[in-house]
């Protein structure tokens, strides 16, 4: 079970990149953000009322909610370290997020088999190869390091986090509520703050209510993501959930072959490959 939902999640948020990707071609990311996280907080809440989820209240929402403030922070900080790039470099060093999870999980005394410790390293070796990582070229700004080290620390600890924040189904509709709800309280304020230092907040063809029906396929898809990690880390081991879970650069990259035409790098290629061996090993150890 452990493995269907890390993939699952894998899956979800590749998708939900790969949407947010082409969103902010056409509007600020900031927006993207914010729109997309308020629609996935209106479903949540209606799905919590439906539910009576407010009874699960206690706690452990306080997770939730830290996972709700930090995930704007390293999501913001990513797209910056995009833009000072070079993209090839920053993108695969966001990978390194999985390291809060899995340390997480050896701290709380998970021992991975052998064969298990091969394929997280075969599938994060996968998962920083299908990012097209750049080996040659303009070297990467201090700022742009940073700011992806940021990012996956961030990311990381937001999969720690929401990890622990419900035990059951409806309580998780509760935490991701809370989480989303954070969500949108921290992206409006860095929206607003945008607004007031002149930056625009809509494309220059006025409110693009056609995207909406894409806006709320990647808000929904990430919050999807969320609780299939959520159930995946509960089910088994955090060090397997986390690793399965990190897959989603190479959906990113497929989505982009297909839809797009894309053609994929040699090295994204192989990275792939590595991917799903090192899916393989963990599945099977």
């Amino acid at each position: 079970m452990t493995a269907l939902f890390a993939l699952a999640t894998s899956l979800l948020w590749g998708l939900a990149d790969f949407g947010g990707g082409l969103l902010t071609r056409r509007m600020p990311a900031l927006t993207v953000v914010v729109v997309s996280q308020t629609i996935a907080a209106a479903v949540l809440g209606a799905i919590v009322v439906g539910t009576g989820g407010w009874s699960e209240a206690g706690p452990r929402l306080w997770f939730a909610l830290a996972a709700g403030l930090i995930g704007p922070v390293a999501l913001l900080s990513f797209y910056q370290a995009l833009a000072l790039g070079p993209m090839g470099v920053v993108s695969p060093l966001a990978t390194l997020s999985v390291a809060v999870p899995v340390g997480v999980g050896l701290f709380l005394g998970e021992r991975p088999g052998l064969v298990q410790v091969a394929g997280i390293l075969v599938a994060v070796a996968g998962v920083v190869l299908a990012g097209g990582p750049q080996l040659r070229g303009a070297p990467v700004q201090r700022k742009a390091f940073l700011l992806a080290l940021v990012a996956a620390l961030g990311f990381g600890t937001v999969f720690a986090l929401i990890a622990e924040a419900s035990t059951t189904v409806t309580g998780l509709f509760l935490a991701l509520f809370v989480q989303r709800a954070a969500n949108v309280a921290g992206g409006g304020a860095a929206l607003y703050v945008a607004l007031r230092r002149g930056a625009p907040a809509l494309p220059a063809e006025g409110t693009p209510w056609r995207s909406l029906p894409a806006l709320a396929f990647v808000g929904l898809a990430d919050v999807a993501a969320n609780g299939t990690y959520a159930i995946a880390a509960q089910h088994g081991p955090v060090t397997v959930a986390a690793v399965l879970a990190s897959l989603y650069p190479v959906v990113t990259a497929l989505a982009a072959r297909g839809f797009l035409s894309e053609r994929l790098r040699a090295v994204q290629a192989a990275g792939a490959g590595l991917a799903l061996v090192g899916t393989v090993l963990l599945a099977t150890g």
